[in-house]
Protein backbone atom coordinates (compact mmCIF):
# COMPACT_ATOMS: atom_id res chain seq x y z
CA UNK A 1 0.00 0.00 0.00
CA UNK A 2 1.02 3.64 -0.38
CA UNK A 3 3.33 5.00 2.32
CA UNK A 4 2.09 8.56 1.89
CA UNK A 5 -1.39 10.02 2.07
CA UNK A 6 -3.02 11.44 -1.05
CA UNK A 7 -2.96 14.94 0.45
CA UNK A 8 0.73 14.67 1.32
CA UNK A 9 1.64 13.45 -2.18
CA UNK A 10 -0.35 16.13 -3.99
CA UNK A 11 1.04 18.87 -1.74
CA UNK A 12 4.65 17.82 -2.28
CA UNK A 13 4.21 17.52 -6.05
CA UNK A 14 2.81 21.04 -6.31
CA UNK A 15 5.31 22.55 -3.86
CA UNK A 16 8.33 21.22 -5.76
CA UNK A 17 6.79 21.69 -9.20
CA UNK A 18 8.76 18.89 -10.85
CA UNK A 19 8.27 15.15 -11.29
CA UNK A 20 11.23 13.36 -12.89
CA UNK A 21 10.02 10.54 -15.15
CA UNK A 22 12.11 7.52 -16.12
CA UNK A 23 12.30 3.81 -16.86
CA UNK A 24 15.28 1.50 -16.86
CA UNK A 25 15.19 -2.28 -16.76
CA UNK A 26 18.33 -2.45 -14.61
CA UNK A 27 17.41 -2.19 -10.94
CA UNK A 28 20.82 -0.87 -9.89
CA UNK A 29 20.68 1.89 -12.50
CA UNK A 30 17.13 2.69 -11.39
CA UNK A 31 18.25 2.97 -7.78
CA UNK A 32 21.01 5.37 -8.77
CA UNK A 33 18.61 7.49 -10.83
CA UNK A 34 16.19 7.78 -7.92
CA UNK A 35 19.00 8.60 -5.52
CA UNK A 36 20.34 11.26 -7.90
CA UNK A 37 16.91 12.87 -8.24
CA UNK A 38 16.44 12.81 -4.47
CA UNK A 39 19.81 14.48 -3.90
CA UNK A 40 18.74 17.18 -6.37
CA UNK A 41 15.57 17.88 -4.38
CA UNK A 42 12.96 15.97 -6.39
CA UNK A 43 11.35 13.56 -3.96
CA UNK A 44 8.27 12.71 -6.07
CA UNK A 45 9.45 10.43 -8.86
CA UNK A 46 7.54 8.55 -11.55
CA UNK A 47 8.77 5.21 -12.87
CA UNK A 48 6.97 4.32 -16.08
CA UNK A 49 5.51 0.94 -16.95
CA UNK A 50 7.39 0.76 -20.23
CA UNK A 51 9.24 -2.56 -20.43
CA UNK A 52 8.66 -6.29 -19.91
CA UNK A 53 8.88 -7.00 -16.21
CA UNK A 54 8.73 -3.30 -15.33
CA UNK A 55 6.59 -4.07 -12.30
CA UNK A 56 9.33 -6.30 -10.89
CA UNK A 57 11.77 -3.40 -11.13
CA UNK A 58 9.22 -1.15 -9.43
CA UNK A 59 8.72 -3.64 -6.61
CA UNK A 60 12.45 -3.73 -5.82
CA UNK A 61 12.75 0.03 -6.24
CA UNK A 62 9.97 0.75 -3.76
CA UNK A 63 11.58 -1.60 -1.23
CA UNK A 64 14.84 0.30 -1.75
CA UNK A 65 13.07 3.63 -1.21
CA UNK A 66 11.30 2.36 1.87
CA UNK A 67 14.54 1.24 3.49
CA UNK A 68 17.18 3.62 2.11
CA UNK A 69 15.30 6.75 0.97
CA UNK A 70 12.12 6.84 3.08
CA UNK A 71 11.20 10.39 2.05
CA UNK A 72 10.90 9.42 -1.64
CA UNK A 73 7.34 9.36 -2.98
CA UNK A 74 7.51 6.82 -5.81
CA UNK A 75 4.69 6.55 -8.32
CA UNK A 76 3.93 4.53 -11.45
CA UNK A 77 3.32 5.98 -14.91
CA UNK A 78 2.14 4.87 -18.35
CA UNK A 79 -0.75 3.04 -16.67
CA UNK A 80 -3.72 2.51 -19.01
CA UNK A 81 -5.97 0.06 -17.14
CA UNK A 82 -7.11 -0.76 -13.62
CA UNK A 83 -5.57 -4.26 -13.31
CA UNK A 84 -2.13 -2.79 -13.98
CA UNK A 85 -2.81 0.09 -11.59
CA UNK A 86 -3.93 -2.39 -8.90
CA UNK A 87 -0.71 -4.38 -9.29
CA UNK A 88 1.45 -1.28 -8.85
CA UNK A 89 -0.62 -0.07 -5.92
CA UNK A 90 -0.14 -3.50 -4.35
CA UNK A 91 3.60 -2.98 -4.58
CA UNK A 92 3.43 0.45 -2.96
CA UNK A 93 2.80 3.02 -5.70
CA UNK A 94 1.99 6.35 -4.09
CA UNK A 95 0.43 7.83 -7.22
CA UNK A 96 -0.67 6.63 -10.64
CA UNK A 97 -0.16 8.48 -13.94
CA UNK A 98 -1.51 7.52 -17.36
CA UNK A 99 -1.41 8.77 -20.94
CA UNK A 100 -5.21 8.47 -21.21
CA UNK A 101 -8.26 8.66 -18.95
CA UNK A 102 -9.47 5.30 -17.68
CA UNK A 103 -12.59 5.45 -15.55
CA UNK A 104 -12.00 2.14 -13.78
CA UNK A 105 -8.49 3.24 -12.82
CA UNK A 106 -9.85 6.52 -11.46
CA UNK A 107 -12.42 4.68 -9.33
CA UNK A 108 -9.82 2.23 -8.07
CA UNK A 109 -7.43 5.03 -7.08
CA UNK A 110 -10.22 6.91 -5.32
CA UNK A 111 -11.09 3.80 -3.33
CA UNK A 112 -7.49 3.48 -2.20
CA UNK A 113 -6.96 7.25 -1.72
CA UNK A 114 -4.21 7.27 -4.34
CA UNK A 115 -3.67 10.35 -6.56
CA UNK A 116 -4.49 9.61 -10.20
CA UNK A 117 -3.26 11.86 -13.00
CA UNK A 118 -4.63 10.79 -16.39
CA UNK A 119 -3.60 12.17 -19.75
CA UNK A 120 -5.98 14.84 -21.08
CA UNK A 121 -5.90 16.66 -24.39
CA UNK A 122 -9.11 18.72 -24.40
CA UNK A 123 -11.41 20.73 -22.15
CA UNK A 124 -13.93 17.89 -22.25
CA UNK A 125 -11.36 15.32 -21.09
CA UNK A 126 -10.24 17.61 -18.27
CA UNK A 127 -13.84 18.05 -17.16
CA UNK A 128 -14.33 14.26 -17.24
CA UNK A 129 -11.21 13.83 -15.13
CA UNK A 130 -12.54 16.33 -12.61
CA UNK A 131 -15.79 14.40 -12.40
CA UNK A 132 -13.79 11.26 -11.62
CA UNK A 133 -12.06 12.96 -8.69
CA UNK A 134 -8.76 13.86 -10.37
CA UNK A 135 -6.77 16.71 -8.81
CA UNK A 136 -3.92 17.07 -11.34
CA UNK A 137 -4.72 16.51 -15.00
CA UNK A 138 -1.75 15.41 -17.04
CA UNK A 139 -1.60 17.41 -20.26
CA UNK A 140 -0.33 14.85 -22.75
CA UNK A 141 1.34 15.10 -25.10
CA UNK A 142 1.90 18.62 -23.80
CA UNK A 143 3.37 20.28 -26.88
CA UNK A 144 1.14 18.58 -29.42
CA UNK A 145 -2.18 19.44 -27.76
CA UNK A 146 -1.44 23.15 -27.59
CA UNK A 147 1.42 23.78 -25.19
CA UNK A 148 1.34 26.68 -22.69
CA UNK A 149 -1.28 28.51 -24.79
CA UNK A 150 -3.73 25.66 -24.18
CA UNK A 151 -3.12 25.83 -20.42
CA UNK A 152 -3.69 29.60 -20.34
CA UNK A 153 -6.89 29.26 -22.36
CA UNK A 154 -8.15 26.46 -20.11
CA UNK A 155 -7.41 28.32 -16.90
CA UNK A 156 -9.55 31.26 -18.05
CA UNK A 157 -12.99 29.65 -17.71
CA UNK A 158 -11.77 26.95 -15.27
CA UNK A 159 -9.26 28.59 -12.90
CA UNK A 160 -9.56 25.70 -10.45
CA UNK A 161 -7.96 23.32 -12.94
CA UNK A 162 -4.54 21.97 -11.99
CA UNK A 163 -2.51 20.87 -15.00
CA UNK A 164 0.74 18.91 -15.19
CA UNK A 165 2.22 18.85 -18.72
CA UNK A 166 4.44 15.98 -19.77
CA UNK A 167 5.96 16.01 -23.22
CA UNK A 168 7.20 19.29 -24.63
CA UNK A 169 8.75 20.48 -21.36
CA UNK A 170 12.47 21.27 -21.56
CA UNK A 171 14.89 21.98 -18.69
CA UNK A 172 15.49 25.52 -19.92
CA UNK A 173 14.43 28.79 -18.31
CA UNK A 174 12.48 29.77 -21.43
CA UNK A 175 10.46 26.54 -21.55
CA UNK A 176 9.78 26.48 -17.81
CA UNK A 177 8.82 30.15 -17.79
CA UNK A 178 6.34 29.62 -20.64
CA UNK A 179 4.68 26.71 -18.85
CA UNK A 180 4.53 28.17 -15.34
CA UNK A 181 3.37 31.62 -16.43
CA UNK A 182 0.57 29.87 -18.33
CA UNK A 183 -0.66 28.45 -15.02
CA UNK A 184 0.60 24.87 -14.66
CA UNK A 185 0.76 23.38 -11.18
CA UNK A 186 3.83 21.29 -11.92
CA UNK A 187 5.66 19.63 -14.82
CA UNK A 188 6.78 16.11 -15.63
CA UNK A 189 10.12 15.70 -17.38
CA UNK A 190 11.76 12.56 -18.72
CA UNK A 191 14.66 12.04 -21.10
CA UNK A 192 15.42 15.75 -21.42
CA UNK A 193 16.21 15.76 -17.72
CA UNK A 194 17.45 12.22 -17.15
CA UNK A 195 19.43 11.90 -20.36
CA UNK A 196 20.59 8.70 -22.03
CA UNK A 197 24.11 10.09 -22.07
CA UNK A 198 24.17 10.58 -18.30
CA UNK A 199 22.81 7.08 -17.72
CA UNK A 200 25.19 5.45 -20.19
CA UNK A 201 28.21 7.16 -18.65
CA UNK A 202 26.84 6.62 -15.11
CA UNK A 203 27.16 10.36 -14.55
CA UNK A 204 24.56 10.47 -11.82
CA UNK A 205 26.00 13.67 -10.37
CA UNK A 206 24.97 15.38 -13.62
CA UNK A 207 21.38 14.22 -13.08
CA UNK A 208 21.51 15.59 -9.54
CA UNK A 209 22.81 18.97 -10.66
CA UNK A 210 20.24 19.22 -13.45
CA UNK A 211 17.35 18.35 -11.15
CA UNK A 212 18.57 20.90 -8.61
CA UNK A 213 18.98 23.55 -11.32
CA UNK A 214 15.47 22.97 -12.68
CA UNK A 215 13.86 23.11 -9.23
CA UNK A 216 15.69 26.37 -8.50
CA UNK A 217 14.51 27.78 -11.85
CA UNK A 218 10.92 26.85 -11.04
CA UNK A 219 11.19 28.54 -7.65
CA UNK A 220 12.67 31.66 -9.24
CA UNK A 221 9.93 31.83 -11.90
CA UNK A 222 7.17 31.36 -9.31
CA UNK A 223 8.45 34.32 -7.28
CA UNK A 224 7.31 36.65 -10.06
CA UNK A 225 3.92 35.08 -10.77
Amino acid sequence: MARFSRLKTLTVIEDIGLIPVFYNSDIEISKNIVKACAEGGAICIEMTNRGDGAIDVFKELEIFCRTELPNIILGAGSIVDSPTAAAYIGYGANFIVGPVIDEETAILCNKRKIPYSPGCGSATEIQKAHALGVEFCKLFPGAQVGGPAFVKAMKGPCPWTKIMPTGGVSPTEESLRDWFTSGVACVGMGSKLITREAIKSKNYSHITSEVKRVIELIKKIREYL
